[in-house]
């Protein structure tokens, strides 16, 4: 058997998929993320708040890694590192960034992209502080940055085994948010 065949042999969308969210919209996608990080993690999904964030190095050379989101609210979506990381100097160069969510087991996904911009120093001093002593001793001074990722669009993705699957997009348009949620498609 081939690498691609076997590839293709192997299942994929075989979580649960999850009722579908027919309570009211919210006006934020952050709203809307809090209900579903929730639910992912009552559902028993490890680590729901582990996201790939996108970033593009200076000669526009996508890359991509695995962090933990530290909080959603409308001043963005925040994560942190060093200053002097890959990430860091990324982000110093071209602040924009993509995250995204994954969770298997309830067949959810969540997408954000926008623009970054570096949170408080305070704001950042208070991230470091929160951290154990281990992994603050590892910081140089000045070097810990809380980052917000500013989203212009969010999309939630639920899956289906049918191929079916369902979007919910939000768009910032204006300063204020908008979303569409296309019907899900018919079966071909």
């Amino acid at each position: 058997m081939t690498f691609a065949a076997w590839l293709r042999s192997l299942p994929s969308l075989t979580g649960a998929a999850s009722e579908p969210d027919t309570a009211p919209l919210p006006a934020s996608p952050e709203e809307l993320f809090e209900r579903w990080i929730r639910h992912a993690v009552d559902a028993g999904v490890i680590e729901a708040h582990a996201a790939t964030l996108a970033t593009v190095d200076a000669e526009g050379v996508p890359d991509a890694r695995t962090l933990i989101l530290k909080d959603v609210g409308p001043a963005g979506w925040a994560f942190a590192s060093t200053r002097t990381s890959a990430k860091g100097a990324q982000l110093a160069d071209r602040p924009a960034a993509a995250l995204n969510f994954w969770w298997p087991p309830v067949l959810r996904a969540v997408r954000v992209r926008g623009r970054v911009v570096e949170a408080t120093p305070e704001d950042s001093a208070a991230d470091l502080a929160a951290r154990s002593a281990t992994a603050r001793a590892r910081v140089a001074p000045g070097d810990w940055v809380l980052w917000r990722l500013r989203p212009d669009h969010v999309e939630f993705w639920e899956g289906a085994a049918d191929r079916r699957h369902t979007r919910l997009r939000y768009d910032r348009v204006g300063g204020e948010w908008t979303h569409h949620q296309p019907t899900r498609p018919a079966t071909t």
